[in-house]
């Protein structure tokens, strides 16, 4: 028994040491990520439609990395500090971020589908309108999300010392009080609309820009030509990341509610199984800025051009 108790603390040192390595590689690389949109936005260096989206993408991610910090220092015993007014932030914050997420990754994928889509197309007119329309859909997904978390801002308390089978434990130290069947069934029905609608955009906007590929793949097999043009080779690269990163995306996602749903039910307040839930939680979050800077060259081409101005 003894053994068994040092083998689980062991395991659980662990998968701590995970936890905040995997949450410091996110924060770094999508800090990295932010920093170089910002840069290329403001000097408009080669800038392209998706890069706002791309650096509200890295800001959501990062928020929601540092907010898993103290998320992560409750699950491992540093509840001190912890009331309502920290509850209601960091819960709200994480729910917030997390659906800002899956929004935001549903319009890059869009936004590349029109991006690749052809001159003759219905989508094509589009091309220059999401270039100016960009921020007021980045509005529109904050405003609206802020709308379906609102249950956040009114449940969510410090953990009572008195246990009560109305209260939803959410981490150690904050919990969910009961509300209303109006407002609970409200809420919940925007949410499962808006993750609906959200994926199934980007499972349509994924599978249309795997069509186009398709077809272009033919039409240079028929033509006997190996040779793409820059701007297309381009193109489809951008659009093989993408559709790297909404496979990714969908994987993880499926794992989290997956392992969530079964660790809710089985080992409802585990601090192990809730560190494995972070893990998945949070490898969207981290993977996603190394996708989208290993496959990024005009990182080196702006910082070449930024060292030219500056000699001059």
């Amino acid at each position: 028994m003894k053994m068994k108790k040092i083998s689980r603390f062991s395991s659980f040192i662990h998968i701590q040491h995970m936890v905040f390595f995997e949450v410091s590689i996110g924060i770094i690389a999508n800090l990295i990520l932010l920093l170089f949109c910002v840069l290329i936005i403001l000097l408009e260096c080669r800038a392209k439609p998706a890069d706002l989206t791309i650096g509200h993408l890295a800001f959501i991610h990062t928020m929601l990395l540092l907010n898993m910090v103290f998320i992560a220092m409750d699950i491992f015993g540093y509840q001190d500090l912890w009331d309502d007014i920290t509850c209601t932030s960091v819960i709200y914050l994480s729910r917030l971020m997390r659906d800002l997420s899956v929004c935001t990754t549903c319009l890059l994928s869009v936004l590349q589908a029109i991006t690749l889509s052809p001159r003759s197309s219905y989508l094509a007119q589009f091309k220059w309108k999401s270039l100016l329309q960009n921020p007021c859909y980045l509005l529109f997904l904050w405003v609206f999300n802020m709308i379906i978390n609102g249950r956040m801002l009114i449940s969510t308390v410090a953990t009572p010392n008195v246990t009560s089978n109305s209260v939803m434990l959410l981490t150690t130290s904050c919990s969910l009080l009961p509300i209303s069947s109006f407002l609970k069934y409200m809420f919940f029905s925007l949410m499962t609309f808006q993750h609906i609608l959200f994926i199934g955009l980007m499972a349509v906007s994924s599978g249309y820009m795997v069509n186009l590929l398709c077809k272009h793949k033919r039409q240079s097999q028929n033509l006997h030509s190996t040779s793409l043009s820059p701007r297309a080779s381009a193109e489809q690269r951008a659009t093989w990341t993408i559709l790297l990163l909404m496979s990714f995306f969908i994987v993880m996602y499926t794992l989290d509610c997956v392992i969530g749903s079964i660790f809710s039910i089985l080992w409802n307040n585990d601090p192990f199984h809730h560190c494995v839930l972070l893990l998945v939680g949070n490898g969207y979050a981290t993977v996603n800025p190394l996708v989208l800077i290993s496959s990024e060259r005009r990182m080196m081409r702006c910082l070449i051009f930024m060292w030219g101005k500056d000699s001059r």
